[in-house]
């Protein structure tokens, strides 16, 4: 296998050490974030150790023998650096192994925390967790679904319509097929398992990947080509077709499964997985299928955006600014695999807002690629890092739910039981499921309310309903434990419950935080999820 070498990528926080130095070996230090050509000069020397050192951090990596770091540019929040395990290519049957000796030091914050509470101006509702259930592993995925119906409060559901299987040919009848018997398997299984979120009283979004070849431009494109691109346009020719392609797959659902579809997408057709447009295209889309819909008595309405990214946000302009297809979106969403800086949630926030929509976090989680080295999922920093991302997205987007990717055996919340080849254990919870059982479990109909924390490393939200004296405050610390002022309460509030969730705790009930005149004052375990609840007053 030829490649450009095999590497051990190491990304420092800017906010840690932008004002820091490197030294290689014995040399003397030069600093990160000088000029970047100096920088791969110096970094050309042959290292035996590597030295970052910043005001607050140290980190010093030691090599049992020497080799050349590069240097690569990184982004906004990061400084990222490559160490060569194998700068050749592979043969086959080789085996390779690389020693590193890591030390790292700092200043630990204990510096006490005061978060305010500001319960005067309710927000958008949360309607609670929601759970994304498209169909991929037919083997693990029953066992793994009925675990988490059975163990979660699933407020909103996401389920595949397998189109490309639906009506391969542009010929056909899918109705008349179906009701010949031969409707395809994986069509059915998706079906029946929309039948199941929506019978237990749960609002299901049917969501497109795969198109069927004759309704798209080019051949299918299941993985991006040598250009990068991905997926395909529609084929605007068959227009016409297309509408009542996916109108016969809501009727045959409606009629044989009685199931009524809230909203309808294309998965991130901004990227093209897999079928890919313009953000032209897609309020195009938006008007016409949505007045499709409407002729054919459906009740459905269109889901703006559910985008690849938060950063992607410039693909709902068109339709944002395009009053004639307000009548025909439901709601906005995009997925929350990257852009969580607040000034590009607060436009999706903001869209919401202009739109009178909710808006909806369609897929929820964190690494798009993590399915490629699984063990991530059991990792603390990963639960930490995605626990706290939510809690982030209540508190800025104010989302009526966030739609868990996936409650399958893909990114499960579950290990053991044959997930991820797993079969040394029964099918038991993560960390990552008590984090979601711990945010699925907030009261229904709570509004999101707004609080400031006066301290670093610290996610926190508010949901509450003033009528009824339900307050449910969400903190996740990424640091040490911390004291923590908590103002702001409403007068009548006595005291909160506590739960709390880490690496050795599975959402466990702590002793009741006392609250006198709106404060309460407690310790914040470190790198933790706390969640705090009020007593309704009655």
């Amino acid at each position: 296998m030829q490649t450009e070498g095999i590497y051990l990528g190491l990304s420092l926080p800017k906010a840690s050490y932008s004002n820091g130095t490197i030294r290689i070996n014995n040399m003397k230090p030069v600093p990160i974030n000088g000029d970047s050509i100096a920088l791969k000069n110096y970094l050309q020397t042959p290292a035996n150790s590597i030295h970052f050192n910043s005001p607050n951090r140290q980190l010093t990596i030691s090599f049992e023998k020497p080799v050349n770091i590069i240097y690569k540019a990184g982004n906004d929040m990061e400084i990222h650096f490559l160490i060569p395990i194998q700068p050749e290519g592979l043969t086959t049957g080789e085996t390779i192994a690389a020693n590193y000796s890591i030390t790292a030091a700092g200043m630990i914050d204990r510096k006490p925390v005061t978060i305010v509470l500001n319960t005067g101006h309710p927000g958008r509702r949360f309607d609670g967790l929601g759970g994304n259930f498209r169909l991929q592993n037919p083997k693990i995925d029953p066992e793994v679904i009925n675990y988490c119906l059975k163990n979660l409060r699933v407020a909103w559901g996401r389920v595949e319509m397998p189109w490309m299987f639906w009506q391969p040919s542009i010929d056909s009848s899918p109705i008349a097929a179906a009701q010949a018997g031969r409707l395809n398997k994986h069509v059915r299984q998706s079906m029946e398992m929309a039948r199941r979120l929506y019978w237990m009283g749960i609002p299901v979004i049917l969501t497109a990947w795969f198109p069927p070849q004759w309704a798209v431009v080019g051949p299918l494109h299941f993985r991006p080509g040598p250009d990068h691109i991905w997926g395909n346009p529609l084929d605007h020719s068959k227009t016409r077709e297309i509408y009542k392609s996916i109108g016969d797959y809501f009727q045959y659902l409606k009629d044989e499964y009685g199931v009524e579809i809230t909203y309808f997408s294309f998965n991130e057709s901004d990227l093209g997985i897999n079928i890919r447009q313009t953000g032209e295209e897609h309020d195009d889309l938006i008007k016409g299928l949505g007045a499709y819909f409407v002729s054919r008595g459906f009740k459905t309405k269109m889901l703006l955006g559910d985008n690849s990214d938060a950063n992607s946000f410039n693909f709902i302009l068109p339709a944002l600014h395009d009053t004639a297809a307000f009548p025909y979106i439901g709601a906005v969403s995009f997925h929350s695999w990257r852009g969580w800086d607040t000034a590009t949630l607060k436009k999706w926030a903001d869209a919401a807002t202009i739109l009178h929509r909710p808006l909806l976090i369609g897929e929820g989680s964190i690494d798009a690629a993590a399915w490629a080295y699984p063990a991530i999922f059991q990792e603390q920093t990963y639960a930490l890092k995605e626990i706290s991302l939510y809690v982030k997205l209540l508190a800025i987007c104010q989302p009526q739910s966030i739609l868990q990717w996936q409650f399958t055996s893909d990114y499960s919340l579950l290990a053991g039981g044959g997930v991820f080849g797993d079969t040394t254990s029964p099918l038991h919870p993560t960390q990552r499921f008590w984090d979601m059982k711990q945010l699925a479990s907030t009261p229904e109909d709570l509004r999101a309310m707004h609080l400031t924390i006066k301290g670093a490393d610290i996610s926190g939200a508010i949901l509450g309903d003033n009528a009824k004296g339900i307050y449910s405050v969400h903190l996740v610390n990424n640091g040490s434990a911390r004291k923590v002022t908590l103002i702001g309460l409403p007068s009548k509030v006595k005291s909160l419950r506590v739960w709390i969730t880490d690496k050795n705790r599975d959402m466990q009930s702590l002793k009741p935080i006392l609250v006198k005149n709106g404060k309460a004052i407690f310790t914040l375990d470190a790198t933790c999820y706390t969640t705090m609840r009020s007593v309704a007053i009655k």
